[in-house]
């Protein structure tokens, strides 16, 4: 089995079907041996929620945190969950805007940008290594990267501060779990129409429901979840069109067992998001400012297409009241063909004519995860532990080649007035033409120890390592590395809902690259966070109140050196502290409001260049905050007629890394009013209701993004 995971295969079908096969067989015979035992326990039924409680918007349960079935209340760490409900009146556009309305997660750095899901997690850039889905980590490195399907979902944990002890590799500044829609018990019927302002429309499907529910084989239930979505964007000649289907299937042979198996194809069709310089955006250039909806690449040769591919299974038995075993295993594969042409500076800032440079990546990555774990739950006099004890396995892949051509890729552009200049797709010398593999097995143990209201979590993984990088144009390299990661949290819960905690974590976060300044692969990362907090959970309300404060330093920290875009290095050090506010509630029926405020001080503590010492690093807001409210008529003429808003602001952040360019902050409006009747819901969402035109960041002074304009999203949806 483990061979099988870590081998090499030469096309993704026969390693889905070699890997999932045999995953399938250890799954099943786990089952039989159950079975054979006789033990008889609790029904277990079919959960959309996937173990977790959320009413309205208020979340109590999660296992993203401690991997077992533990309340928020008793979790010394924070979280926050954004559910389906939270997620249908918001309605992002795309994944990485489920955070909008929560704290310590900053999505959509780059406005718009559909190519990929892109996070800020206390500071840190967390969409290479902070994605999770089912728990199980959707890595990236280069351009192979997984897109999350918001619609699939049936709600996403955002989990903050360290998680490795448990996890493995994973962002320091913590990780966005999404957990995919499952099979129900009940039968489900729902189909959704939308389009938005642009002309970008989508068709959603979701079928579910019971297949066999008597018989001595047991019950099977399905669901199909899919969507198609195409159209125009607030560009000119940008596309962002989205396919996917997403079968699932849970079979339950007996009262102590179940094994869900769930599988993803999808297809991604758009560009790369312009961008321009600092001058020109966030200040005015000698003929203004540039234009929000010109596309200053080449609409007939520029491309991000990208096909992922994914199928994995959830087992879980009980073998009795005290001990259930669960393993988790996924198989999951990406293509990206990307091309483009992009503005790199001016050529003459007076006339607005702009240099380009050309990027090509043709890249193909494959990656499969094995986790076992074994709950156990006993007593030691007064103290009540649930002890958990796990093994994981990870492999990763990346055949990546890409090509970079500087200042000349392209004939340059006019901002005001671009005429494309009918180039084919760009080709050129080859930056990187390399094959890595990385291969990793961890092993973990957890106990979460009661006493009268204590919780003690005492959580520690060992990590070994192995990074091959097999160099076309270079010369080749390996390297093994092994580390110790743990964290310990204690809470107290009172009786009137009060519950302070405290904690401390590290972290170890291998990383797939090689270092463009010393040749060499990267040095793991490793990080280390000191968190306190209160968590409130009135017994008069159904709401959630939090505050959490941290101290996080983060070692042997990529960042980018600019050209060619591929290009990083190590620099050193980053601390990150700061305090997340957080409020959910649903004080009266019908009403929900959510609150979020996020303050850090972010700084370089080492690198070799001193004068980047207390800098802060591009892109990186150090405040925000934001609130929604909805409500909706419980009787009366208006039953079933609701409306709502939020307002998000971000605080500014810097274009470059001496800290001399400075971003302004913004403050956008969103709302939302629906009607829902006898199955039938009518819903009309605006982002960015004012239409205020802004930049959302800048990675560098030449590389510049707004962010999004007013788009209005009308949509129909039916559940039968």
């Amino acid at each position: 089995m483990f061979g099988a995971i870590f081998g090499q295969s030469a096309g993704i079908n026969r390693q889905c079907v070699t890997v999932l096969s045999a995953l399938l067989l250890a799954g099943v015979s786990h089952a039989a041996l159950a079975q054979s035992a006789g033990v008889q326990l609790e029904t277990i039924n079919v959960d959309a929620q996937g173990g977790n409680v959320i009413d309205n918007y208020v979340a109590r349960r999660s296992t993203s945190a401690t991997k077992t079935d533990t309340p928020l209340i008793e979790t010394p760490q924070a979280i926050s969950v954004v559910g389906a409900e939270q997620i249908r009146d918001q309605r992002p556009a795309k994944f990485d805007e489920v955070a909008r309305y929560s704290p310590g997660v900053f999505g959509a750095p780059y406005g718009p940008d559909s190519r990929n899901d892109w996070f800020f997690i206390r500071g840190f850039k967390a969409d290479n290594d902070g994605i999770f889905l089912d728990g199980q980590q959707l890595y990236y490195y280069s351009y192979g990267s997984f897109k999350m399907q918001t619609f699939g979902l049936e709600r996403v944990d955002l989990l903050r501060g360290p998680s490795s002890a448990l996890f493995g590799s994973g962002n320091p500044g913590g990780i966005v779990n999404g957990v995919s829609k499952k099979p129900t018990v009940e039968p489900l019927r729902y189909v959704e129409v939308g389009i938005n302002n642009f002309g970008n429309r989508y068709l959603g499907f979701d079928f579910s429901g019971p297949v066999v529910t008597t018989g001595d084989h047991g019950k099977i239930y399905y669901r199909l979840t899919g969507q198609a979505q195409a159209g125009a964007t607030q560009i000119k000649h940008m596309e962002d069109d989205n396919y996917f289907i997403q079968p699932s299937v849970t079979w339950i042979p007996n009262i102590d067992t179940k094994l869900t198996i769930i599988a993803q194809a999808a297809h991604n069709n758009t560009k790369q998001q312009t961008w321009v310089p600092y001058q020109g955006s966030v200040i005015d250039a000698p003929f203004g400012r540039i234009p929000t909806d010109k596309y200053l690449g080449e609409p007939a040769s520029d491309k991000w297409r990208r096909d992922q591919l994914m199928i994995g299974y959830q087992f879980e038995h009980s073998f009795n009241n005290a001990t259930t075993f669960r393993q988790n295993a996924r198989v999951a594969h990406v293509r990206v063909d990307y091309s483009s042409y992009y503005p790199v500076g001016y050529l003459n800032p007076n006339t607005a004519d702009l240099l380009r440079s050309g990027f090509m990546a043709n890249v193909k990555a494959t990656q499969a995860s094995l986790d076992n774990n074994l709950e156990y739950k006993f007593e030691t006099g007064p103290l009540r532990h649930t002890a958990l004890v796990g093994l994981d396995l990870k492999y990763y892949g990346i055949d990546d080649y890409n090509a970079f051509g500087a200042f000349g890729g392209a004939p340059p552009i006019n901002a005001l007035n671009p005429v494309y200049s009918q180039l084919g797709a760009f080709t050129g010398p080859a930056a990187a033409n390399q094959f890595i593999t990385m291969k990793q097995l961890g092993v973990y143990v957890q106990d979460q120890i009661k006493f009268d209201r204590f919780t003690l979590v005492l959580s520690g993984r060992h990590d070994s390592l192995t990074t091959d990088r097999d160099n076309r144009i270079g010369p080749s390299q390996n390297r093994s590395d092994g580390k110790f990661s743990w964290r310990t949290g204690l809470i107290y819960n009172f009786d009137n809902g009060l519950a302070p905690y405290a904690s401390y974590a590290t972290s170890f976060a291998p990383i797939v690259g090689v270092n463009a300044l010393s040749g060499q692969l990267f040095f793991p990362e490793t990080a280390k966070q000191y968190e306190v907090g209160l968590k409130y959970q009135p017994t008069f309300m159904n709401a959630t109140f939090g505050v959490a404060l941290f101290d996080l330093t983060r070692q042997n920290v990529q960042s980018s050196l600019g050209f060619p875009p591929t290009a990083v290095t190590q620099t050193g050090e980053i601390k990150s502290r700061g305090i997340e506010l957080e409020a959910v509630l649903n004080p009266m029926p019908g009403l929900k409001i959510t609150g979020a405020y996020t303050s850090y001080r972010f700084k370089t503590t080492n690198d070799l260049n001193p004068l980047l010492i207390d800098k802060t690093l591009t892109a990186v807001p150090q405040q925000f905050g934001s609130a929604w409210a909805d409500y909706t008529f419980q009787d009366g003429p208006l039953r079933g007629f609701g409306f709502g808003g939020g307002i998000r602001y971000v605080g500014a952040s810097y274009a470059d890394t001496m800290n001399t360019l400075t971003v302004p902050s913004y403050t956008v409006y969103d709302a939302t009013i629906h009607y829902e009747r006898d199955g039938w819901r009518y819903a009309i969402n605006a982002q960015n209701l004012a239409d205020r035109i802004y930049v959302a960041s800048c990675s560098y002074a030449a590389g510049c993004i707004y962010g999004d304009r007013l788009r209005v999203t009308g949509s129909v949806s039916y559940k039968w």
